[in-house]
């Protein structure tokens, strides 16, 4: 099948990816092997082929399919020869502890040795030799995330060094076990002084960061997009619907009602009360999903056509739980938003900034 995308450069490695990832953190909670099998095999017919995963998946977190998602996606790499070298295989190792005692305990913070034994563990479950990008899931240093709105420095604790980690990333580079590396969940100052020290030892430089980008968090542009820019690092944008906010699935029902869509905010309890369950998210995308409507757009068309074609992101990011909404996301790719609709989603943002930051 010819590609019906133009790949991407990821920042100044050799990768070039699609500029639609998908990202697979439902296989092993929502969706089962077989469909996230059928989902893989639809995805990489239609041209996406780029795929996003992490050690610490499926989610919700759970001790008991901690490696899930990367084991299914290693089981579809052993039953498809061939199909391994089409893909373009992005993982991520796990941060500090976030509630999550069964990875690495308390670990002190993504240790050179910690990185180098994740990244073994991720391939064998990957059932693969190379990881094209490796990225870190989160910081070990104490940064604004996941809700966070300020930077707090009494919470600052011992974790490695940004440059232990570089230099346990450059190893695995040298090592063959990774093409490329990346950051995730960062900050401005986090993304520079990687960059700063790479370029410092000679070190290899980040070729992304995955960050939130959504029309109910658009955080990336109060400073990180300058500094993606003018460093020459991609924005991968992940959850740009929302955590299906922005399909319009919930308008009328909201979360919490017995007839409520069985999406993951209304399926996990602990997700209602992140970021994305926040009334006021709740209530600006209902205003976002209103707008979609009167230019004669889905909601989700209108939210993925937002970061499709925004010089910001280089590849966006989607989660599904089905062929159709696969499909559904794919298919968005064509869609254009015009000067007056950006100017209305751009109104709402005045009035309602990021309220799933």
């Amino acid at each position: 099948m010819t590609h019906p995308f133009t790949p991407v450069a990821l920042g100044h490695s050799d990768l070039r990816v699609a500029p639609i990832c998908l990202g697979t953190m439902t296989f092993g909670e929502q969706v089962d092997t077989d469909l996230a099998h059928r989902i893989l095999d639809r995805s990489l017919e239609r041209g996406v082929d780029f795929l996003d995963t992490a050690e610490m998946y499926a989610v919700p977190a759970r001790s008991e399919t901690y490696g899930a998602t990367e084991t299914i996606i290693g089981q579809w790499f052993a039953s498809r020869p061939g199909v391994r070298q089409r893909v373009v295989l992005a993982t991520k190792v796990a941060g500090p502890s976030r509630g999550m005692p069964w990875i690495r305990g308390d670990q002190s913070g993504l240790s050179r040795a910690e990185i180098v034994s994740a990244c073994d563990a991720s391939l064998r479950r990957l059932q693969t030799d190379v990881i094209d990008l490796y990225q870190l899931h989160w910081p070990a240093r104490n940064v604004p995330a996941f809700g966070q709105l300020s930077f707090d420095p009494s919470k600052d604790k011992a974790c490695a060094s940004i440059q232990e980690q570089i230099e346990a990333l450059a190893g695995l580079v040298q090592a063959g076990k990774v093409r490329a590396v990346g950051l995730s969940n960062e900050s401005p100052y986090g993304v520079h002084e990687f960059v700063r020290l790479a370029e410092q030892h000679g070190l290899p430089v980040v070729a992304s960061v995955q960050n939130p980008y959504t029309l109910v968090n658009r955080s990336v542009e109060n400073g990180l997009d300058e500094t993606c820019h003018r460093l020459g690092v991609s924005l991968l944008a992940y959850s740009p619907l929302g955590f299906g906010l922005l399909t319009g699935k919930y308008d009328a029902t909201g979360l919490t009602a017995p007839e409520a869509p069985r999406g993951r905010l209304a399926l996990f309890e602990n997700f209602r009360a992140q970021r994305w369950g926040r009334p006021m998210a709740m209530d600006a995308a209902r205003r976002y999903n209103a707008v979609a409507r009167e230019h004669g757009l889905t909601p989700t068309a209108m939210a993925l056509a937002f970061c499709y074609r925004n010089w910001r992101v280089a590849s966006t990011i989607i989660g599904v739980t089905s062929l159709a909404q696969l499909d559904e996301c794919i298919d968005a790719w064509h869609v254009t938003l015009s000067p007056a609709l950006l100017e209305a989603i751009d109104a709402i943002r005045w009035t309602h900034r990021d309220p799933a930051q």
